[in-house]
């Protein structure tokens, strides 16, 4: 799981890069196809044809000088160790993040196999560790969940609520646990955020953050929401100050998307262990 996980880390960094820009380009063609051609542009004399740009093609490149990146090349962490992290061709610097997120992801993809072992929900829980990396880099770099990840979470999650509970897991939830979880989810930020907007007339966070935290709700039901709110609040604040100490701009926003990540992780985990499902359990027992 761990060498599966440097693997999929590798394929999760074309994710982060890639993705933003597709929607970008998308949203684009939207707009010119609703605007209409803008009547300043000169006319063309044939339609402009974009070359294919998606998770498969182009291959992946340097960003400076273009050349391909070989398979040999692209073993994760190993061939980042061999080139000194600078391109085989014009020396450029590799950044450090490309290996980090491949390390990170194969660490991440063994402590969940060793936490599940071999049942079928080894397998779910690894395709929610590998969406939460991806969305967390992605609203890093661009404060953006996008829907096309968030959302298939979403609809995995009360599918699998459909599925018997391993007794030993006590996972997959319920499917009216799964079904709460999603919509309490979404409504406990929502609240906040329209609260937050009343009285400062400021977006405090997006809508990408509601569907995450539904997501997250519809995978480990309404119990464990309360830890995942908290934690997530409690450390985003924690990173939030540290970071105006260090001269942020306080009016410059910070991603929450990690922080949800990471707190949802933790309860796929966790979860069972975690004060607020603790005493959530304890009152209704």
């Amino acid at each position: 799981m761990l060498v599966l996980g440097l693997l999929v880390g590798s394929f999760l960094n074309v994710v982060i890069h890639r993705l933003p820009i597709m929607m970008e380009r998308e949203w684009k063609a939207q707009a010119e196809e609703i605007l209409g051609a803008n009547p300043y542009d000169p006319p063309r004399a044939e339609p402009v044809s974009n070359p294919p740009y998606n998770l498969v093609v182009p291959r992946s490149a340097c960003p400076k000088c273009g050349a391909m990146i070989t398979a040999l090349q692209n073993v994760p962490i190993v061939s980042y160790v061999f080139l000194r992290g600078a391109c085989a061709n014009c020396g450029a610097k590799i950044s450090i993040r490309y290996p980090l997120i491949e390390l990170f992801t194969g660490l991440l993809s063994a402590a969940v196999a060793w936490k599940f072992g071999v049942t079928w929900y080894c397998g779910a829980a690894l395709l929610l560790t590998w969406a939460l990396v991806a969305l967390s880099a992605i609203d890093f770099d661009h404060q953006l969940l996008p829907d096309q990840i968030t959302l298939p979470l979403l609809w995995l999650g009360l599918l699998l609520s459909l599925a018997p509970t391993l007794p030993t897991l006590g996972l997959p939830v319920d499917t009216s646990s799964s079904l709460i979880g999603a919509a309490a989810g979404y409504l406990a930020l929502w609240s906040i955020y329209h609260l937050f907007k009343l009285l400062t007339g400021k977006e405090g966070m997006g809508y990408g953050d509601f569907k995450l935290l539904a997501a997250l709700g519809a995978w480990m039901g309404w119990q464990s929401l309360l830890d995942i709110i908290l934690a997530s609040a409690c450390v985003g604040s924690v990173v939030g100050i540290a970071l105006m100490m260090r001269g942020r701009d306080k009016n410059i926003p910070i991603p929450f998307g990690p922080f949800l990540a990471a707190a949802g992780w933790i309860a796929l985990m966790w979860g069972d262990r975690l004060p607020g499902r603790q005493m959530l359990a304890g009152s209704f027992y």
